[in-house]
């Protein structure tokens, strides 16, 4: 790594980080090589490296300070894209590390929004899910915004149980097998929503696929609603 230039810093956390790979001791190598050379780093590999480092959730604060500084710095060179990876690094560290400096008013207020703008659109999948609730009587905000502006698809916002309809975007194949897990960016807007006290239940596109009837999908949600709430 002490080979690496900024952006083979940047890129190796973006990969690893997206592909949901716990891997605490590369990260925290790539914070000690990444940090010092922070001025290095283009608007895109910054933000990369931020949102990465929000993921892996095992860098130091003292390290972490730095990242923040230099974010706040250059927070006008960044795309919308890149500000929606700065939104969630910054709720991650108001929860994980709330003595570390806060955004200005305007720059959370400019960022926020810019993550909002960027959420992704409901789906077939989410619109079958919540039919199948309307159905069933349980009542459900869809596309529920919560406080910090992230976008639960179907919500009870009173018992704060969050259903999570995930399409193939939100997983990858493990090799060779047809297994999938789940990637780096729903893994963190997960954790994200669990620091905030929701109760976060997934529904995978390959376990609703098999469901064909109506009953089969109905018994199939109260099995899940039971197990999110205990």
């Amino acid at each position: 790594l002490d080979e690496f230039n900024s952006q083979n810093l940047a890129n190796t956390a973006w990969a690893f980080a997206s592909s949901g790979v716990k891997a605490p001791k590369l990260f925290e190598a790539i914070a000690t090589e990444a940090v010092p050379r922070l001025k290095e780093f283009k608007p895109q590999g910054l933000a990369n490296t931020a949102w990465a480092f929000a993921c892996a959730s095992c860098i130091p604060a003292e390290q972490l300070a730095v990242v923040v500084d230099r974010v706040i710095e250059v927070i006008g060179t960044f795309q919308e894209v890149h500000l929606c990876q700065i939104y969630q690094f910054f709720l991650y560290t108001r929860i994980a590390h709330p003595e570390l400096r806060a955004l200005e008013p305007q720059h959370q207020q400019k960022l926020r929004a810019a993550y909002m703008h960027m959420s992704p659109t409901n789906s077939r999948l989410h619109r079958m899910v919540a039919s199948t609730l309307s159905r069933m009587r349980w009542a459900h905000d869809f596309e529920h915004v919560t406080e910090e502006g992230i976008s639960i698809d179907l919500a009870q916002p009173n018992t704060k149980i969050a259903i999570e309809v995930d399409g193939p975007s939100h997983h990858l194949r493990i090799a060779g097998t047809t297994d999938f897990v789940q990637n780096g960016a729903t893994l963190l807007k997960t954790r994200l929503l669990e620091d905030f006290g929701w109760k976060v239940m997934h529904i995978p596109f390959y376990e609703w696929d098999k469901l064909k009837q109506y009953a089969d999908q109905e018994t199939y949600m109260r099995g899940r609603l039971g197990i999110c709430r205990r």
